[in-house]
């Protein structure tokens, strides 16, 4: 091998590269581990042969990294050149996000409440059974307290059941009159259907006052209903039974789905039920250290999920919880 002829050919195909690809072929052809540079460096039997060799490396890989800046260079020239921008142009629209149909629908119950001088606060998630259960005077029978029904971390304290735990708290802080709104994540081990969560925020109200009737309970839910759900959807009130209330009564909402006609969201009824409610039982302010014969008073709550639900028209409330975008995009 003649090492000038190589290095006068190598510069000139080096030289004569027009391109990093043309460029990366001559150094292949020249440096590469089968070019015949390498071949005569494995071959070396004495030192100076071997070191005019690693010499004309050297040269050649010096030259190759000036000619790759050189040939780097004039390529980002030419895309600059090429991708010149118009300021004056609009910019690219990004989607921007917006809240969640469940955040959107909490505001809306927060907004209503608040207008009728209520307060609003968030308690605890873990509490006690003696808040929980005992103070809401359940009986020790109820299916409530059953580990099939309730998440217990031993036997004094659970996963709150209900957001009513914050009556309590509540009543135990202060003096009445009380108008207050509890507003948080509960949690119950109910089957996931078209219309129940084992994990749902709920909204929960207490209202102690002096005179303080029935007829101030359902005025107030269907003042907020159709705050909601707008005046054309229909309410009505059934009697039921809960442990902290007496009476007890449960309120119902038209269907918007099928408009009162039946469909499976409504198990074919027309209604959806909101929640519960009804006048304070006295047990619970004796409990608690309040004169029921001085005061009296509401309480009531309802998912906020049913509520999205019933507001959004919702056929499933899973996807409520599901996070999938193409859903909550549309609300």
């Amino acid at each position: 091998m003649d090492p000038k002829a190589l290095e006068t050919e190598a510069q000139s195909a080096i030289a004569g590269a027009e391109n990093l690809t043309e460029l990366d072929e001559a150094r292949v052809r020249y440096l590469g581990r089968k070019s015949e540079l390498a071949q005569a460096l494995r071959a070396v039997r004495d030192r100076e042969t071997g070191m005019t060799l690693n010499a004309l490396r050297d040269r050649l890989e010096g030259q190759l990294a000036q000619r790759r800046a050189e040939l780097e260079r004039a390529e980002l020239d030419q895309r600059l050149a090429g991708d010149e921008v118009d300021v004056t142009w609009p910019g690219d629209q990004f989607p921007v996000g917006h809240l969640h149909p469940i955040t959107q629908t909490r505001r809306q119950i927060e907004d209503a409440f608040l207008g009728l001088g209520y307060e609003i606060r968030d308690d605890r998630e873990v509490e006690t059974t003696e808040l929980n259960f005992d103070k809401l005077a359940f009986d020790e029978w109820h299916p409530a307290r059953s580990p099939r029904a309730t998440f217990f971390f031993d036997e004094d304290h659970v996963l709150r059941t209900e957001t009513s735990p914050s009556q309590i708290h509540a009543l135990l802080e202060r003096e009445p009159p009380i108008y207050m709104v509890s507003i948080g994540r509960v949690y119950r081990r109910d089957d996931i259907d078209a219309t129940h969560y084992p994990i749902f925020l709920q909204f929960e109200g207490l209202a102690v006052d002096r005179h303080i009737t029935l007829a101030d309970l359902k005025g107030t839910l269907l003042y907020v209903m159709r705050a909601i759900f707008g005046p054309e959807r229909r309410v009505r009130f059934r009697t039921h039974y809960f442990p902290f209330t007496e009476p007890s009564i449960e309120p119902d909402v038209s269907c918007g789905i099928c408009g009162g006609a039946g469909c499976r969201t409504c198990r074919y009824s027309g209604w959806l039920e909101m929640g519960g409610a009804g006048m304070v039982d006295p047990r619970v302010f004796e409990n608690v250290g309040v004169d029921p014969e001085a005061w009296s008073g509401f309480a009531f709550g309802c998912g906020i999920e049913r509520v999205a639900q019933l507001h959004y028209d919702f056929p499933d409330i899973r996807p409520l919880w599901e996070g999938d975008l193409r859903v909550l995009t549309q609300f």
